[in-house]
C-alpha cells in the first residue's frame, strides 16, 4: 500500500514468538502471515518476517540475526485503565527473563522497551494544579511498576 507506514522490529530469531505474545496481550491484534527465508539461503526454512497488528496498527517482525539490539530509544507505551491492567501487562512482559525498570518502564524478554502507564498518571500530571503534578511525578520516580493507589495518594497528600 503506497504511503502507509509499518514499524519493523528486528529480532534475532524470535520474531514469531514475540508477535504471538504481543498479540495475546493487546486487544484488536493478530498475526497475519509469516514468510520464510528462501531456499538456498543460510536460514532457509526459518521464519524471516512476521506481519502482525497491535490494536489495529501494522508491524513486521524481522528475524534478521543477532547483529542489532533494541534500545530504550524506542518503546511501546500502553495506556491502562486501572491497576489490574497495569499488573496484567507488567507481569506478562517481565515474565521469563524480562527486566523491570524505573517509572513504569520495562524490557520484555526480547529486549524491547515498554512503558506501562495508568491513565490516572497522565490525568494527574497534565492537570492545571502544578503542585499535584509535582507530587505525583515525585511519587512516580520512586516506583518501578506504577501503583495507581500510590499515585492517587500523592495527589491528595497536599
Amino acid at each position: 500500500m503506497s504511503g502507509s507506514i509499518t514499524t519493523c522490529l528486528w529480532f534475532d530469531t524470535e520474531g514469531e514468538e514475540a508477535a504471538q505474545l504481543y498479540c495475546s496481550l493487546i486487544r484488536n491484534s493478530k498475526v497475519h502471515r509469516t514468510t520464510p527465508y528462501a531456499d538456498g539461503t543460510e536460514r532457509a526454512g526459518q521464519v524471516m518476517t512476521v506481519e502482525f497488528e497491535l490494536d489495529g496498527r501494522p508491524y513486521v517482525a524481522l528475524n534478521g540475526g543477532p547483529q542489532l539490539k533494541f534500545t530504550e530509544a524506542v518503546s511501546f507505551m500502553v495506556s491502562c485503565a486501572d491497576q489490574d491492567e497495569v499488573d496484567r501487562y507488567w507481569d506478562a512482559l517481565v515474565a521469563d527473563g524480562g527486566e523491570e525498570g524505573p517509572c513504569g518502564w520495562l524490557k520484555d524478554k526480547y529486549g524491547l522497551s515498554w512503558q506501562i502507564v495508568p491513565d490516572v498518571l497522565l490525568e494527574l500530571t497534565r492537570g492545571s494544579d502544578r503542585e499535584v503534578a509535582a507530587r505525583v511525578t515525585q511519587a512516580m520516580y520512586g516506583m518501578r511498576k506504577l501503583d495507581v493507589a500510590g499515585l492517587q495518594a500523592a495527589a491528595t497528600a497536599g
